[in-house]
């Protein structure tokens, strides 16, 4: 451990600064993607970077980087990230923690007058929760070329406006290209949306990889009928159909340990209380850690969906695949902590992360913290500040062992 340290309380003022800007009455925030409560997080964002003496540099799909150069300058940086977007019931920290770790890094750094040799840079990814432009880490998944530019900027809201069109209005739309820019090593601070770390009190959660996931929309065709005059036997309901349909998905999870299945979105019409429905759509969102294993549950999926009566059309609309984060930076992670005279457990993440597009294109990491009762994608989203604190102090001295390494590791 060197002198250098974060500010805890600082940090915890940043975070709750920046989630007044999209405050709920009910204590969350709805700052979500590229909406004019998401520029005013971003604006905040490079306000408080420009003024530690950071460069600022965006690309064609709004990604926000923050540089502090090195003394190197043939380095590659260590970069910082996570995103500021929020569901749109969403917390004060999923997302946003990771982005305000980064910046008390670049603080500390800054009010030190400490010179790393590698650059270190923050970024916040654009469009990650995918809540109004499907699908989710979007900005990321471009930058690891998981998606085309096109189809990033060409993501459409319910509405039918592209993201390219609300990048353009936000101000965000960047000159940079979106992928190519040189990463050394990236890391992750992020809050588990799961309850292990509380569950067996450690305050700091080496992640050492993502499970996969698969996302469908599925969609089921009757036909319409009165509801009074049609027997039983004549009908083709396709709620019928639906309700057997989110029972077997549930049956597909929960006969696996590790896997995980999620009815989110569920729409019928003609949504008459006397009408037989003529039609049903629904997301499905299926995950394990084990990529055969995802495989064989969306197989499960499908022969379910044939044999209904009405049958189902399932399309699948995203996979992100199992990630194994490097054993470099999971290394370097858990040294961190128990040089903080923390005791680190590791752990598995189900939630999908930048992180998982990031580790296409550089050596990648994350660290999660505990949040109450496990709950996230919710407005009584919680942390301790204690938590919060313990996680930056970790992030900084995992990024300070990684950006004066003797040599930078390819990938």
């Amino acid at each position: 451990m060197n002198d250098l340290h974060v500010d805890g309380e600082r940090l915890w003022r940043a975070l709750h600064q920046l989630a007044e800007i999209g405050a709920t009455e009910a204590g969350g925030v709805a700052r979500v993607a590229l909406t004019d409560l998401d520029k005013l997080g971003r604006d905040q964002f490079v306000e408080w970077v420009t003024e530690v003496g950071c460069s600022v540099h965006i690309d064609q799909m709004g990604n926000l980087f923050a540089r502090r150069e090195g003394a190197e300058a043939d380095r590659k940086p260590v970069v910082i990230g996570s995103h500021l977007d929020t569901q749109p019931t969403g917390g004060k920290f999923d997302g946003s923690y990771g982005v305000m770790v980064g910046l008390e890094v670049l603080r500390v750094l800054h009010e030190a007058d400490h010179r790393t040799l590698a650059p270190i840079e923050v970024v916040s990814w654009t469009n990650e929760e995918g809540a109004r432009f499907p699908p989710a880490m979007l900005g990321s998944g471009v930058f690891g070329g998981a998606f085309s530019l096109e189809s990033g900027l060409g993501a459409v809201d319910p509405d039918g406006t592209t993201l390219g069109d609300e990048l353009l209005r936000i101000g965000y739309s960047g000159p940079q290209l979106c992928g190519g820019r040189p990463v050394g090593y990236y890391i992750e601070p992020h809050i588990e949306q799961g309850p292990i770390l509380e569950a067996s009190e450690h305050p700091i959660g080496v992640v050492t990889g993502v499970q996969g996931i698969r996302w469908y929309d599925v969609s089921i065709n009757g036909t319409e009928a009165h509801a009074g005059t049609t027997p039983m036997d004549r009908r083709t309901d396709a709620m019928l159909s639906a309700a057997e349909l989110v029972m077997e998905i549930n049956k597909i999870a929960t006969r696996r340990a590790d896997g995980r299945s999620t009815v989110g979105v569920f729409n019928s019409t003609p949504g008459s209380r006397n009408t037989v429905a003529g039609s049903v759509n629904l997301s499905v969102d299926l995950r394990h850690p084990d990529a055969e294993e995802l495989l064989h549950m969306s197989n499960e999926l499908l022969v379910v969906a044939e044999n209904l009566s009405p049958a189902a059309s399932v399309e699948e609309i995203w996979y992100s695949p199992p990630i194994t984060f490097d054993e470099r930076i999971v290394a370097r992670i858990r040294e961190s902590a128990s040089a903080a005279g923390h005791q680190p457990v590791d752990i598995v993440s189900g939630a999908g992360h930048d992180a998982v597009y990031l580790s296409a294109v550089a050596p990648t990491g994350m660290l999660f913290i505990p949040c109450k009762d496990g709950l996230s994608h919710n407005e009584a989203e919680s942390i301790s500040q204690a938590h919060s604190a313990a996680g930056a102090e970790v992030t900084l001295q995992t990024v300070l062992l990684l950006a004066d390494e003797n040599t930078v590791v390819a990938h």
